[in-house]
């Protein structure tokens, strides 16, 4: 790092790699950005408060590019802080669990009332992985620190320990712990895995791309779905037939496929739907040779407790723990 920079220069230079955590660990691109902002207040407020300090002492200002007294890895530090931050605001969100699942469905063409940017959290979610964010988020904020910062961004146990008030021993079961959550159960047995994979694969990329024929040639004649009263929502589960009207209610959640990503659900290849990484829905598929027979959309929140969602093995932005 260029000493002779400005710090705010040289905070820059660690800005993707602060976002880059901040998303990891809270699932949002729109809660990192606050994140990474708190982090470089408190930089600003420790470099000023050394600043003052040293002018009391011998009345030499000290120059903008100078970092802090005591901090000698500038970017450690800002990893720490940054990790603190979105340790606080993990807690503060499950302060308000009693109602982890909102209803909250981005539309592209809109505006966002939130604050939200549904361009910049779709790229988040290809970038993680709709499953991975998923499953971050049935962690407690110890175990998502210890597994985000540990496997992947190569930080010390001996490190996060100190965040989370535990030994580097009990940090890394914490890690260990979610990693195996992160992996799951087993594909199910005599499961034809890649080849529903690539079924379903190639189900969300024809309604990401509006491609209609497409959806249609995926789906067998009598093809039947069924989403619960909670996806509409309306009072009865609805039940929807045939190749072609199943297919325009696809094309219908284009823009929601923007926040739908591959996962093994229960052992099977399915789809989960998270923006925000909330787990809003999930689609089950059955399919028959190569083609999709059934597609259960699940929203009751009971629903999805019970299910196991966890990442599929080959999935780029999976776990390369030890």
């Amino acid at each position: 790092m260029d000493e002779n920079a400005s710090l705010p220069e040289r905070f820059e230079k660690d800005r993707i790699r602060l976002r880059a955590v901040a998303c990891r660990m809270l699932g949002s691109v729109t809660e990192a950005d606050d994140a990474v902002q708190e982090t470089w207040l408190r930089l600003s407020r420790t470099a000023d408060a050394h600043a003052d300090h040293a002018d009391h002492e011998d009345g030499e200002e000290r120059g903008d590019g100078d970092a802090p007294a005591g901090i000698e890895n500038l970017t450690g530090w800002l990893t720490t802080v940054v990790s603190r931050v979105c340790l606080n605001m993990l807690r503060a969100r499950e302060n308000r669990r009693e109602d982890p699942l909102d209803a909250y469905v981005p539309d592209p063409d809109a505006a966002p009332e939130d604050g939200r940017d549904p361009e910049e959290e779709a790229l988040l979610a290809d970038s993680v992985g709709v499953a991975l964010l998923v499953v971050l988020d049935t962690l407690t904020p110890a175990e998502r620190l210890s597994f985000v910062l540990h496997d992947m961004f190569a930080v010390p146990f001996d490190e996060i320990g100190p965040l989370i008030e535990r030994t580097p021993a009990a940090t890394r079961q914490l890690a260990s712990r979610a990693r195996r959550r992160v992996r799951g159960v087993a594909p199910a047995p005599g499961a034809d895995l890649p080849r529903r994979r690539q079924v379903v694969e190639a189900f969300l990329a024809a309604t990401r791309g509006g491609n209609f024929d497409a959806l249609v040639a995926l789906l067998h004649p009598d093809v039947v779905l069924h989403a619960d009263r909670t996806v509409v929502p309306t009072p009865e589960p609805v039940v929807v037939r045939g190749a072609a009207t199943v297919a325009r209610g696809a094309m219908a959640a284009t823009g929601r496929a923007l926040f739908t990503g591959p996962a093994l659900i229960d052992g099977s290849a399915g789809l989960v739907m998270a923006p925000g990484g909330r787990l809003l829905l999930v689609l089950v598929f059955t399919v028959t040779g190569d083609l999709i027979a059934g597609i259960d959309v699940i929203a009751e929140p009971e629903r999805l407790r019970h299910l196991d969602i966890t990442v599929l093995d080959g999935d780029p932005s999976g776990p390369d723990g030890e």
